[in-house]
């Protein structure tokens, strides 16, 4: 049983960053909790990379640094080998994202796969992960769910996309390395829902080795998990699905409003928080039959799963059950799980400065927006430069 909060313990959580970087880590989350000032920074660092100004000095000493592990996958590795020593796995991450042809996809696939090759030796990256929309274009995804007709043209490119998604996920039985393909807007996920099963069928006929994404924010996810589960015991394959609570509240809410129809996400935080924990619990039920990546900086959450692990005899490590967080949030989370035995891993994000800005916007305007997570991180950082005597 957990007797004890573990997630307090700063001395853990911090125990990889140096004074500096403790310094830095405070200094941005104190910035990022002020909301106007993200959104001026938002606006001036997309104007400063539109019209060509020598920022990427200062945005890579700052904030990529400390949200991303470097400009390519083998910048990340002395990250990658620092965290493991504490038992912290890594997913590297290619986090360039809004390309829009068949080079850039390839190139994102080619990317990936090598990123798998690297990892084939190395224990301290046991899973790869790719974005729907890194390997085709979103507007294709999205008519294809909607049951509109392609054009033969529009039926070359998406088996090009079926492509992409086989060979990475074909990497992923070869190597044993699991495959996490992540959730997007709702408005494409159908399609990457129907050829992440396609691919499951194909690869989790041992074990799970393709993992689709549930954003628990949408109210028809958990029905949506079921269904899944009948399907891969009738047809004779193992269901892997990461749980995570989504990144694109704001924007499906206002696309819903505009266009008319009712939002399908959850009405409150506290709707979406049950949710989660609902779907957790169903599948902490039924691993003889899955495997979950339990993708959270919710520390309730959290030790809801630890508590129904303890409850059900799980060994703390099951191969089975995953944690994972951000790379740059959450340390106090994943680095004291890990301490407790737990399987985590952390999202490593890299890829060239301007490519990867996008993501590291919507890092730090999901940290606004988040209540409660900056604060948290805050308290957090000011304990430990307590207990160090930094203050």
């Amino acid at each position: 049983m957990i007797s004890e909060p573990i997630f307090d313990n700063t001395e853990i959580a911090f125990s990889l960053k140096s004074d500096s970087q403790l310094e830095r880590a405070y200094f941005l989350f104190k910035m990022i909790s002020i909301e106007p000032l993200v959104k001026i920074g938002t606006a001036a660092t997309n104007f400063a990379i539109k019209a060509h100004l020598p920022i990427e000095g200062l945005i890579r000493s700052t904030v990529f640094d400390h949200f991303c592990g470097g400009v390519n996958e083998e910048d990340c590795l002395p990250v990658i080998d620092k965290m493991y020593e504490t038992g912290v796995s890594s997913v590297l991450d290619y986090s360039v994202e809004g390309k829009e042809n068949d080079k850039e996809f390839d190139a994102a696939m080619t990317m990936t796969l090598k990123i798998m090759d690297f990892a084939k030796e190395k224990k301290s990256m046991p899973i790869a992960v790719f974005k729907p929309t890194g390997f085709g274009r979103l507007k294709l995804f999205q008519k294809i769910g909607s049951g509109v007709p392609l054009t033969d043209q529009e039926k070359e490119e998406w088996q090009k996309v079926v492509n992409r998604y086989d060979a990475v996920c074909k990497k992923g039985k070869e190597h044993n390395i699991e495959v996490l393909i992540d959730a997007e807007e709702s408005w494409m996920q159908d399609a990457s829902d129907i050829l992440v099963r396609e691919m499951m069928q194909k690869y989790n006929t041992q074990k799970p080795i393709v993992y689709n994404t549930l954003q628990m924010y949408r109210t028809d996810r958990l029905d949506f998990l079921k269904k899944e589960h009948q399907l891969a015991k009738e047809k004779g394959y193992f269901l892997g699905m990461k749980l995570v609570r989504g990144a694109y509240l704001e924007k499906e809410n206002e696309r819903a409003k505009e266009k008319g129809y009712p939002t399908p996400m959850c009405k409150s935080k506290l709707e979406t928080d049950t949710n989660f924990n609902n779907a957790v619990a169903y599948m902490l039920d039924n691993l003889k039959d899955m495997s979950i990546f339990i993708g959270s900086h919710n520390e309730d959450s959290s030790y809801f799963a630890m508590q129904m692990m303890a409850e059900k005899g799980l060994k703390n490590n099951d191969d089975r059950v995953w944690f994972g967080q951000l790379y740059g949030m959450s340390d106090h989370i994943s680095f004291n799980l890990a301490s407790k035995g737990y399987n985590v891993a952390k999202y490593i994000p890299f890829g060239p400065v301007r490519d990867v800005m996008p993501y590291l916007i919507r890092r730090a305007e999901e940290n606004t927006s988040v209540a409660g997570q900056t604060g948290r991180e805050l308290s957090l950082l000011t304990k430990e430069k307590q207990r160090r005597k930094l203050l």
